[in-house]
This record gives C-alpha cells, sequence and structure tokens, in this order.
C-alpha cells in the first residue's frame, strides 16, 4: 500500500516557486502563495520566487537561472496552462525538459475532474526534467494549485513515500551529464 514510512527521516527539498502572470503582483498572487504556503507547512523550503509576464523567453531565461542554481531542486509555476493567446506556459518550458512527465498530467487530471468534471480538458498541466531539477507547471488558480500539491507533489516530493517518490532518485537525475564521452 502506498503511504508514508516512518522509519525513514524527512529530506526538505529547496523549492522555486514561479507566478506567470501579466497582471499579478506578490501582494495579490494567491496561487503562488497557496504553493509556498503548502511546501512550507510540508516542511520544505523556499529557495525562490518571482512573478513574470505571460512571454515565452521571460519564463525560459528565469527557470534557466533556477535550473543552474544548485540551490533549487523543483520549480513550480502556476499560470499560462490554458488555451488563451496569452497562455504560453507549456511552449515555454518543454522544449527545456530533457525527460517529459506525462504522467503528471494525467493524475492531475484524474484529480481535477472530480472536481471541476469536463472542465479540466482546459488546462495543458505538464511536467518534466532538466538539468536534473524538476519543473511542474501548474494552472493558475488557487484550487488547481491546492489540487496538484494535495494529491500529488506532497507525496512525490516526500523521501518517506513509499513505494517510490522522486526524492530517492534526485541524486541520480544527471547522470547522463557526468557519464565519461569514451
Amino acid at each position: 500500500m502506498p503511504g508514508i514510512d516512518e522509519s525513514k527521516t524527512f529530506i526538505p527539498v529547496r523549492i522555486a516557486v514561479l507566478t506567470v502572470s501579466d497582471s499579478r503582483s506578490l501582494e495579490d498572487d494567491r496561487s503562488g502563495e497557496t504553493l509556498v504556503k503548502r511546501l512550507a507547512a510540508a516542511g520544505h523550503t523556499l529557495s525562490a520566487r518571482a512573478i513574470v509576464r505571460d512571454d515565452v523567453e521571460t519564463i525560459q531565461q528565469q527557470v534557466r537561472t533556477w535550473i543552474k542554481d544548485d540551490e533549487i531542486d523543483v520549480v513550480l509555476t502556476t499560470g499560462g496552462t490554458g488555451f488563451t493567446g496569452r497562455d504560453v506556459t507549456p511552449e515555454a518550458l518543454e522544449p527545456l525538459f530533457e525527460k517529459r512527465m506525462d504522467g503528471f498530467s494525467t493524475v492531475f487530471h484524474m484529480i481535477s475532474y472530480p472536481k471541476i468534471g469536463t472542465s479540466t480538458i482546459q488546462s495543458r498541466a505538464t511536467a518534466g526534467v532538466a538539468g536534473a531539477t524538476y519543473i511542474f507547471c501548474l494552472p493558475g488558480s488557487p484550487g488547481a494549485c491546492k489540487d496538484a500539491w494535495d494529491g500529488i507533489l506532497i507525496n512525490q516530493l516526500d523521501y518517506r513515500y513509499a513505494p517510490c517518490n522522486f526524492v530517492e532518485i534526485m541524486p541520480r537525475l544527471d547522470e547522463h551529464l557526468r557519464r565519461s564521452k569514451s
């Protein structure tokens, strides 16, 4: 059965939160604040937080900076995953992924469907790994951020979660970058 193995020690993860929005500031960023509160309550470290406009280059620049930062293990983005002309977060970040995490979107929609029905198809939530950093692109609503954190991320970012979790494989995410060229 899946669950927390109390015999293991919790390992805090260093997380950056990026809000993608043309209209939000830190004072009224409810989705970013939802993620910040949840990651802190779980015992993780907020390593960075920023708000950028809905622009492919701007989003990529911020996330590339965080991928290179050894003090950041995970990037959580909120916003820009819909279908309007300004929604460009997947277009910005999927090209950076070395590996896509297709199951994230599937499970996110499974969690979302009982709450909002077929409206869940209006989200292009996505995730992947780049430069040994996990990247999760969440919708811009506080409810969607709660669903993603409470239903997926709280467990997958907890080393004690069995049968497996993202934390236990973190040391091996960059194996391809460390291999000799022989």
